[in-house]
C-alpha cells in the first residue's frame, strides 16, 4: 500500500513539474524580441555601421588616374629669330597620362559631425521601432488575462456542475423513496446540459486566446501551460519611463547635431596633392618630347560667403524643435488623461470586488437555506436552481473581477511606462 502511495505521488510530481509556468514579463519580453518588426533594429545597425564605414573613407586619400590623347587644330608659336634661332612648334597631336593624389588635411571637423549625426539617427529609428514594440505590451494584456479569466470560469463551472450532480443524485434517491417527483431531477439535468454548452463555448475562446498568444510570442502555449497571475503593487506617484519620452530626447539631440554640422561646412577645406605623369608636351611647353613630370603642393577650399544659407538651415532646424516639443506635449496630455481613465477603472473595480464579496456571502446563506428546503419539498427544483445559478453568477462576477484588477493595474503600467513586475 506505501508503494502504491509513493508511486501516486511520484506521477503526480512529474505531471505538476511538466507543466510550464508563463508569467506576463516573460510575455512581454518573448512578443517584443520575437515580432517581426524587431528585426529592424538588427538591420538598421547594419546599414548605419557601412554608412560609418564609408563617411571614415573620407579621410583616405583620394587617388584619380587620368589619360588623354588630342589632336588639336593649331598650336603656339613663336614667330621670333633670335639670332638664326627657332623655338620648335608644339605637335597639334598631344598625349598626356597622370597619376592624382589628394589627401585632406583639415575640414574643421566635418566627418566626425557627420559619424555622430549617423550615430544619433540610427538611435531615433531604432527608438521608433521600440515605440511600436511597446504597443504590443497591450494586445499581450488583453489575451494573457482573458486566458486567466475563461479558465477560472471554466474551474467554476466544474464546480458548479460537480455540485448540481451531488444534488441530482439526491433527488433520485429522493424519487425512488417517492418523497420527490420524477420530473424534479429533469430540471437539474437539463441545467447540468446548459452547463456542458458554456463550457464548450468557452473552450473554444480559450484555444482561440491560446493561439493569438502563442502566434505573439513565438511560443507554444496550450491548455497544459500555467499562466501565473501577477500580483501587482501600485506606483501611482512614481515616474514612469515611456520609450516615446526618450524618442524625442533623441530627436532634439539629432537637431542639435545638425546645426553643429551645418556650423562646420562654414570652415575651409586644407587638401595636400600631388600629381606625376608621362605625356607629350609635360609642363614645358617649348620640349616636343614625350616626358615625365609631377607637382605636389596645398590647396584651400574655403566658401567664404554662402548669402545666408546656412542661418536660414539652422532656423529651420530650430522650428523643428518646436515642432518636436509640441509633439511631447501632445503625448503628454494624451498619456496624463489615459492615465486618469486607468486609475479611475482600478477604483471602480476595487469598490466592486467589495460588494462582490458582500454578496457571496449572502447567496451562500441563501442557497444552504434553498437546498435544505429543496431537500424538505418546501421549494421546487427550479426555485432552488434560480438561487444557485444566483450564487455562481456572483462567484463568476468576483473571479472576473479580481483579473479584470490585475490587468488593469497591467494596462496602468504600460501607460505610465512603469517598469515595476
Amino acid at each position: 500500500m506505501k508503494k502504491i502511495n509513493v508511486l501516486i505521488l511520484l506521477l503526480i510530481s512529474s505531471v505538476s513539474s511538466a507543466q510550464e509556468i508563463l508569467t506576463l514579463g516573460e510575455c512581454y519580453d518573448l512578443a517584443e524580441e520575437n515580432y517581426p518588426l524587431a528585426s529592424q533594429i538588427t538591420l538598421l545597425e547594419e546599414k548605419t555601421a557601412r554608412e560609418l564605414e564609408v563617411i571614415q573613407k573620407d579621410y583616405l586619400p583620394k587617388i584619380d588616374v587620368n589619360a588623354k590623347a588630342s589632336y588639336q587644330s593649331d598650336v603656339t608659336e613663336i614667330p621670333i629669330d633670335f639670332g638664326g634661332q627657332s623655338f620648335e612648334s608644339v605637335d597639334k597631336d598631344q598625349y598626356r597620362a597622370t597619376l592624382d593624389v589628394e589627401q585632406l588635411i583639415f575640414n574643421g571637423g566635418k566627418i566626425n559631425s557627420r559619424s555622430d549625426l549617423k550615430e544619433l539617427e540610427l538611435q531615433a529609428q531604432a527608438q521608433e521601432v521600440r515605440v511600436t514594440l511597446y504597443q504590443i505590451k497591450k494586445r499581450i494584456n488583453k489575451y494573457y488575462f482573458s486566458i486567466l479569466q475563461l479558465g477560472e470560469q471554466m474551474d467554476l463551472l466544474d464546480s458548479k456542475r460537480d455540485v448540481l450532480s451531488e444534488r441530482v443524485d439526491e433527488l433520485e434517491s429522493q424519487v425512488k423513496y417517492g418523497t420527490a417527483l420524477p420530473a424534479s431531477e429533469d430540471v437539474l439535468k437539463a441545467e447540468i446540459l446548459k452547463v456542458k454548452q458554456q463550457q464548450d463555448e468557452l473552450e473554444s475562446q480559450l484555444h482561440s486566446a491560446l493561439n493569438s498568444l502563442s502566434a505573439y510570442i513565438a511560443k507554444p502555449v496550450d491548455t497544459s501551460t500555467v499562466l501565473e497571475l501577477p500580483q501587482q503593487r501600485m506606483f501611482i506617484h512614481n515616474e514612469g519611463s515611456r520609450p516615446e519620452t526618450e524618442l524625442f530626447k533623441l530627436k532634439e539631440e539629432e537637431l542639435d547635431q545638425n546645426k553643429k554640422l551645418l556650423s562646420k561646412n562654414l570652415f575651409p577645406n586644407i587638401y595636400g596633392f600631388a600629381q606625376g605623369g608621362y605625356g607629350k608636351p609635360g609642363y614645358n611647353f617649348l620640349d616636343n618630347s614625350f616626358q615625365d613630370f609631377y607637382m605636389v603642393g596645398v590647396k584651400l577650399n574655403w566658401n567664404v560667403f554662402d548669402w545666408g544659407k546656412v542661418k536660414e538651415q539652422k532656423k529651420s532646424l530650430d522650428i523643428s524643435k518646436e515642432l518636436i516639443d509640441a509633439e511631447r506635449e501632445t503625448f503628454n496630455f494624451n498619456n496624463n488623461i489615459e492615465l486618469e481613465e486607468a486609475n479611475r477603472n482600478i477604483v471602480k473595480i476595487q469598490n466592486m470586488l467589495v460588494k462582490d464579496r458582500e454578496i457571496i456571502a449572502l447567496r451562500e446563506g441563501i442557497v444552504e437555506t434553498a437546498n435544505s428546503h429543496l431537500n424538505n419539498g418546501i421549494i421546487t427544483p427550479s426555485e432552488y436552481l434560480t438561487e444557485f445559478n444566483n450564487l455562481y453568477e456572483a462567484k463568476i462576477n468576483q473571479q472576473l473581477h479580481e483579473i479584470d484588477l490585475e490587468m488593469a493595474k497591467a494596462n496602468y503600467k504600460v501607460i505610465k511606462g512603469s517598469t515595476e513586475k
